[in-house]
């Protein structure tokens, strides 16, 4: 078997173990290895294809992997997604809302709504302000209760 088709086999083996890991190191393998098919297409010896994968692999996990996970880290922990996106936000009344119900519109989206403590009135046109989402169901606050 060609030198070059082992080195690429190589290379695809550190690529699938990249995904069940996850860290980046192994990806970083499998451009070293994609180093050494390079050397093996040239018609290098195996010493300098060894060379370029360890050289290859090593300038790849010491600058690109650094930078790779500070990119697929950074601000993650602090973006709410799904609906924990829409706690803060503030819609308009369509429907009276209640302790046991009511809607609002948010943008282009109507929801089911109720408010959060069962004394508490909403009239239509109101802009009242998501607190949490529960299901379904907006539970709402007065507008001005986080500002």
């Amino acid at each position: 078997m060609d030198a070059w088709l082992l080195w690429l086999i190589a290379s695809g083996l550190f690529a699938a173990g990249e995904l069940a890991s996850g860290d980046l190191f192994l990806l970083m393998l499998a451009g070293g290895a994609l180093g050494g098919v390079g050397v093996a297409l040239l018609g290098g010896p195996v010493v300098l294809q060894l060379a370029a994968f360890v050289v290859v692999a090593a300038l790849l996990v010491a600058v690109v992997r650094p930078l790779a996970k500070r990119h697929l880290t950074e601000g993650t922990p602090d973006q709410p997604d799904g609906v924990a996106a829409l706690v803060g936000r503030t819609a308009r009344v369509t429907r009276a809302i209640d302790g046991h119900g009511g809607r609002i519109r948010l943008g282009a989206d109507e929801w089911t709504a109720r408010s959060q403590y069962g004394g508490e009135h909403f009239p239509v046109g109101t802009t009242v302000r998501i607190l949490q989402v529960d299901g379904a169901t907006a539970v709402v606050g007065d507008a001005l209760e986080l500002e």
